[in-house]
């Protein structure tokens, strides 16, 4: 199993085309045979939160494939599948989702499971977020104070979330200011940044509740519907990507909906943090 993160994937661009030529870049598949092998690109939360580790072993000894996992923000994730680059998509960006599906470049989107968003900060709190629920009015209130603010900056599905809203609020960010900064890299990552600056972030409660024992940060805002966090995988049109392992792309996705991988989600976490980070959805509509 191979793992990109989001920070190596923008800053070793040498890594990053050794990975291209070794594995992205494949012949296709003989008329009789299909590779052996799984790509599968993906968010960095569900590799920061540990939940591929739970779910991946138990894929690959009921099938016998093997997965090579690409994390990195939604948006490049979804571009990977686009390129045809991997073999399934499992992303948090449903616009952006839908616009692809439409397109034609996937032939089917299933909803997995999904958590929600978090504004979480400094416990000193300078912009007097804590107790609040409305995340425009919270994002209003840093721009004001100019508080520190750390995005992803990498277009994966927290920061487009975060770009939506702060274009509901009125006001763009960039540039604003050296109070807001793009960290260019994934959740794990950003999360750090914000801890070492005492600044203010937007998280997936999962990838927060995995690393907050390394950090200082407090949850600010929570709890509201606009904070709704939905993941979806995707399976490629094989029309639009000739390359790709279509049987193995189909059998990781049947397995995310699959009872036995829904009760694995549903599960994961409650042991260490007594709450599952994840809540399961198959069966339910896809989110628009």
């Amino acid at each position: 199993m191979v793992e990109v993160g989001g920070g190596w994937w923008r800053s070793a661009p040498l890594l990053v085309a050794a990975i291209s030529s070794t594995v992205l870049h494949r012949p296709p598949p003989t008329s009789t045979t299909q590779s052996p092998v799984v790509i599968l690109a993906t968010t960095t939360s569900t590799r920061d939160a540990g939940l591929l580790d739970s779910l991946l072993p138990v894929f690959e000894r009921q099938t016998h494939y093997s997965v090579r996992v690409i994390a990195v923000g939604s948006g490049q994730a979804l571009a990977m599948g686009r390129r045809g680059d991997a073999d399934v998509v499992l992303s948090h960006a449903p616009e952006a989702e839908q616009a692809l599906v439409d397109s034609g470049y996937f032939v089917s989107r299933r909803i997995v499971m999904h958590n929600d968003f978090l504004v979480v900060g400094p416990p000193g709190d300078p912009a007097g977020l804590r107790g609040m629920s409305d995340p425009i009015a919270a994002l209003e209130r840093i721009a004001q104070r100019e508080a520190p603010f750390v995005s992803r900056g990498d277009q994966s599905g927290t920061h487009q979330l975060e770009q939506k809203l702060w274009r509901v609020a009125g006001i763009r960010p960039a540039g604003a200011g050296g109070w807001y900064t793009e960290s260019g890299h994934g959740m794990g990552e950003t999360l750090q940044m914000t801890d070492q600056k005492r600044a203010y972030t937007i998280t997936d409660r999962a990838t927060y509740l995995a690393w907050r024992d390394k950090l200082q940060l407090v949850p600010m805002v929570e709890g509201d519907p606009r904070l709704y966090n939905v993941y979806h995988v995707l399976e490629l049109n094989p029309k639009n990507a000739p390359r790709i392992n279509v049987a193995g792309g189909r059998a990781f996705a049947d397995f995310l909906v699959s009872p036995a991988a829904q009760a694995l989600i549903g599960e994961f976490g409650k042991r260490r943090f007594g709450q599952s980070l994840f809540v399961p959805d198959a069966g339910k509509e896809a989110s628009r």
